[in-house]
């Protein structure tokens, strides 16, 4: 299969909606999944392959994934009722079925990843596979160029799980790059806090990654933020209009996560691109 560690994290969120949309009642309608799931099975070898899939992931960890896709669909699904005709690009999607969760017929949906990552979705799904895939890096520039061709307006940039793991100065040039060639746009993307990328605290989230997803500390948190507002001050361009955490949602497991002050350690930013 020959992923990153990073590419990795995707099957272990592809794993989560399965065990999610199984559970009664179910957390996401996500039959896609399993689906994709089972055949993405089949292609791994390797021992460290196999062992991704064979990973036990905590309900606190399912739960958490499948709470954050539902509000992400919910985030573009809104979009679309508003924007008909937009364009929604999935950037980093890795595994991801949304196009299968989402008001599909209302929009241009685009898919941007690796394209080690894409080749493989493709490889799984290409027989239901009926929208635009672009495999480049989200960093590298031209992709923006590329979509933004014809028109610039009315497109939801969705970042789900995918800026924590970049480096910071690389994000804050993307944000910038996003704010000046899009118009009338938004930009939805989760961040966690600061300090979770630099000294103890990232060496513990490393260790995090490998007890609860099964892979190395090649995945870890690079980019951070303290509060979601900073980014208006590195991209003049962006509009913080709404923050979000799971821990926020009623279906949080465990429940007590409600309590204990967690919304701004990892949490979702809504902007609009002016």
């Amino acid at each position: 299969m020959n992923l990153s560690d990073v590419s990795k994290t995707a099957i272990v969120t592809l794993g989560s909606h399965v065990i999610e949309a199984n559970r009664r009642p179910p957390l996401l309608d996500d039959s896609m999944a399993a689906v994709c799931l089972e055949r993405l099975a089949v292609l791994a070898t390797s021992a460290d392959e196999q062992a991704v899939f064979e990973h036990k992931l905590s309900r606190a960890l399912t739960s958490h994934i499948a709470i954050r896709a539902r509000k992400y669909d919910a985030i573009v699904n809104a979009y679309i009722a508003d924007h008909p005709g937009c364009t929604v690009i999935n950037l980093g999607c890795g595994f991801d079925t949304r196009f299968w969760r989402i008001d599909n017929q209302n929009c241009r949906y685009i898919e941007l990843d690796l394209p080690a990552v894409l080749e493989l979705k493709k490889r799984v799904l290409a027989n239901e596979l009926a929208y635009e895939m672009i495999g480049t890096s989200v960093l590298e520039p031209s992709w923006i160029d590329q979509v933004t061709a014809r028109n610039n307006r009315h497109f939801l940039l969705v970042a789900e799980g995918l800026f924590m793991y970049l480096p910071r100065p690389a994000v804050l040039e993307l944000l910038q790059r996003c704010t000046a060639k899009f118009a009338d746009s938004q930009l939805v993307f989760e961040v966690v806090t600061e300090k979770y990328t630099r000294g103890l605290w990232k060496k513990i989230v490393a260790r995090k990654f490998r007890s609860q997803m099964g892979v190395d500390a090649g995945a870890s948190y690079n980019f951070g933020v303290k509060r979601g507002v900073e980014i208006e001050e590195v991209a003049p361009g962006l509009k913080v209009i709404d923050e979000w955490s799971f821990v926020e949602d009623d279906d949080v497991y465990p429940h007590i996560l409600k309590y204990l002050g967690l919304a701004r350690t990892q949490w979702t930013v809504t902007a609009a691109i002016n």
